[in-house]
């Protein structure tokens, strides 16, 4: 048995203003909306498929308070691509944002509810990747993160070392997942936040059993009206377990 990551999930205090933002930032469409949830996927897509990992917005009441620990990075292509979309972000509603990043290539930005992600110069290994290059998680530890999560889903381990750690999908599609070692603790809820995915005919309680074997813990909330089950990973970043599909 194995998961595979087949959505971030991102709270907003308005999901359908937040998704018309990251549809247009990205060039997918709005899948489905309902009261309090948007959700995001490449125009043509069949839903779960590792060429893409999807957008899912919910609505919370709460605002953003603290840098999140989970971000995107957008690829792109050339220098002219890359002061094309941050100019093309910005007309949507997107900032600047100042994360402590120094003089670097890439540009750091937030989108209109304060949530950080970067706009990447061109790199070669993001070729391919689609408009997300990669899930990017802030951690103490990318070595253990690495362990934990090459074990929790079926996706190749491509990189370690002690500042960070990188694996993509074993099919070799879409974005990257990626560890960044960073000097700060999680101490809040994550805004945003992974959901992985069981394959069809696999069994959900043992599947949590075997995530938990690896090192996943309970996040001490009442879960008796989930259909899903949330687990936190080893640096206490919560996480879904979706039904298997």
């Amino acid at each position: 048995m194995a998961t595979r990551l087949v959505q971030i999930n991102m709270k907003a205090q308005d999901d359908a203003l937040l998704g018309r933002f990251w549809a247009e930032a990205l060039g997918w469409e709005v899948d489905s909306e309902a009261p309090g949830v948007t959700n995001l996927e490449p125009v043509g897509f069949t839903y779960p498929d590792p060429v893409a990992v999807c957008v899912d917005i919910v609505h919370s009441p709460e605002p953003k308070t603290v840098k999140n620990r989970v971000h995107l990075d957008l690829a792109t292509d050339s220098a002219s691509h890359h002061a094309e979309l941050v100019a093309r972000l910005q007309d949507l509603g997107a900032t600047l944002a100042d994360v402590g990043q120094g003089d670097v290539p890439w540009t750091v930005m937030a989108d209109p509810e304060g949530n950080e992600f970067c706009v990447l110069e061109p790199r070669p290994v993001y070729r391919g990747t689609g408009p997300i290059a990669a899930v990017v998680v802030d951690c103490t530890d990318p070595r253990a993160m690495a362990r934990f999560w090459g074990e929790a889903m079926d996706w190749t381990v491509h990189e370690v070392t002690d500042g960070h750690a990188t694996m993509r999908s074993s099919k070799g599609v879409g974005p990257y997942l990626e560890f960044l070692r960073t000097p700060d603790t999680k101490h809040v809820w994550n805004r945003v936040h992974l959901d992985v995915r069981p394959y069809p005919g696999d069994d959900m309680a043992a599947e949590e059993a075997r995530l938990r074997s690896l090192g996943a813990t309970d996040p001490g909330i009442d879960q008796s009206a989930l259909s899903w089950t949330v687990l936190t990973d080893p640096e206490g970043n919560e996480f879904c377990l979706l039904t298997p599909r």
